[in-house]
């Protein structure tokens, strides 16, 4: 406990001895940019965790460990869950091989995300501005702050759903209650960044405990679950299920997941120099793969209950969050069941919350280079993603708040080749990254993984032209 308070609140004298300098920020010596990185992303905890330089691999492994459950947040949000519930009632085990891939391409986009802020002291959204022209640049803060609100929807409805689950609480209430958990993260922030990470974390563990007692429960075919780790041809000749397939890929990956990385992974007081910024590679990548796993058993875990709850019986069509909490108790004959989803569910909106209002800091400072109080900022995505929900629950109700959820999670799929693209990009060029540019197989991994996300996304659209020339 001792280290994580050294850690969470270091000493004058540490922040002095380990803060960078802004000669150490700018990163003069790669020519690709055109702007020195004058600016630290998010100022107010640049640098301030104390990253111990000559320690044992616990040690510093502890001092990095955080940013990757913040971003695993983003791979367990209210968003997934639909898509989740819908494969494992609909096609049982099958899909589970189609989220361990979603979650090998996030390990590796997030690799790249936090590589790319290291080695060069900017987050993707101030390499964005540097390299692209205004107008471009300005089109993907455009698109970025669409998603971002997208993002912020899903939330929105994932707290509200469970809220009236759990309480009873109308769904317009509820969305209006969760617009004041913007002051959490306000608050938290300002007591030091690693009380926020801590936050995250426990809510987190809630979770996965939630889920680990639904499993136990359900008593899932485990046999089945090891042979639908591997990739079955019939997700792809199906188009049932390769639809929902694309829906799992694409509400698995979060555009400003790759952001928030490469800004909150430099919060760490590593040496900026070659030996410091791939020490501070290596350990970043190992918190950030750990955390992506932890996020992968929660994804399998709701489609996997989902199976072995619904799939076979009369209720494989269950797609609908409310439907499957009202059915787990019922089915499985235990209360707790749906108790205990509905908590899982509010802990994954009310943790969503905290990363995505962070996301949308760096991208407005990035991209615009304005620095807005962050309680304004905040309180502005906020406002996005809670008049359309409240309009929807109003008129249309708990079915419409459902689809627009899915909605939602379409527009953040369409989104997201704008941000993978650049970032590959970036991480591929010498001049940019120097010594630390992408080896030959990683660009070739990269690339194929983001040509695999365009194709998936222009089907997806080309689905939804379809259905509205309907």
């Amino acid at each position: 406990m001792g280290t994580l308070q050294h850690c969470a609140f270091p000493e004058k004298h540490q922040l002095i001895m380990s803060e960078p300098s802004k000669d150490e920020i700018v990163s003069s010596d790669h020519p690709g940019w055109r702007r020195p990185a004058n600016t630290p992303s998010l100022p107010e905890v640049f640098s301030s965790i104390y990253v111990p330089p000559n320690a044992h691999f616990l040690r510093k492994m502890l001092a990095f460990a955080g940013p990757g459950l913040m971003v695993a947040v983003g791979y367990m949000d209210p968003g997934n869950w639909a898509t989740d519930l819908a494969g494992g009632a609909q096609f049982g085990y099958t899909l589970l091989s189609v989220i361990l891939i979603s979650n090998f391409m996030a390990i590796l986009l997030q690799h790249l995300a936090l590589k790319l802020g290291i080695v060069t002291g900017r987050d993707l959204a101030q390499a964005c501005r540097d390299h692209f022209s205004k107008p471009a640049a300005m089109f993907l803060w455009g698109l970025c702050e669409i998603a971002i609100a997208a993002c912020d929807l899903a939330e929105v409805i994932g707290s509200a759903i469970a809220l009236n689950l759990l309480f009873k609480i109308p769904l317009v209430v509820g969305i209006l209650i969760t617009a004041c958990d913007v002051m959490i993260v306000l608050l938290l922030q300002n007591k030091g960044f690693r009380i926020l990470e801590c936050l995250v974390a426990s809510l987190i563990v809630i979770i996965g405990g939630c889920f680990t007692y639904e499993l136990a429960i359900s008593h899932p075919s485990v046999p089945l679950i090891l042979q639908n780790l591997l990739p079955k041809p019939e997700i792809v000749v199906n188009p049932g299920m390769l639809y929902i397939a694309i829906g799992i890929l694409g509400a698995t990956v979060m555009p400003h997941n790759l952001y928030l990385h490469s800004s909150i992974v430099q919060t760490r007081a590593f040496e900026r120099n070659p030996r410091g910024k791939s020490m501070a590679i290596r350990y970043a990548t190992i918190d950030s793969t750990v955390a992506l796993l932890c996020a992968f058993f929660i994804n399998s875990a709701i489609l996997i209950l989902s199976a072995a709850a619904f799939h076979g019986t009369i209720h494989e069509n269950v797609a609908d969050i409310g439907d499957a909490y009202h059915l787990l108790t019922p089915v499985l004959s235990v209360p707790l069941a749906s108790v205990l989803f509905a908590v899982a569910l509010l802990a994954s909106g009310q943790n969503s919350t905290l990363t995505g209002t962070l996301a949308g800091q760096i991208v407005m400072e990035g991209f615009l280079e304005i620095r807005l109080r962050p309680w304004m900022r905040r309180l502005i995505t906020r406002l996005v993603a809670i008049v359309p929900a409240v309009i929807v629950a109003i008129i249309f109700g708990d079915k419409g708040v459902g689809q627009l959820l899915i909605l939602s999670q379409v527009i953040l799929s369409l989104q997201l080749s704008f941000a993978v693209v650049p970032l590959v990009w970036f991480t591929c060029e010498t001049k940019k990254m120097g010594p630390f540019v992408n080896s030959l197989w990683l660009k070739l991994l990269a690339w194929c993984v983001t040509s695999i996300i365009i194709g998936l996304n222009l089907f997806l659209l080309l689905q939804i032209v379809m259905s509205w020339l309907k």
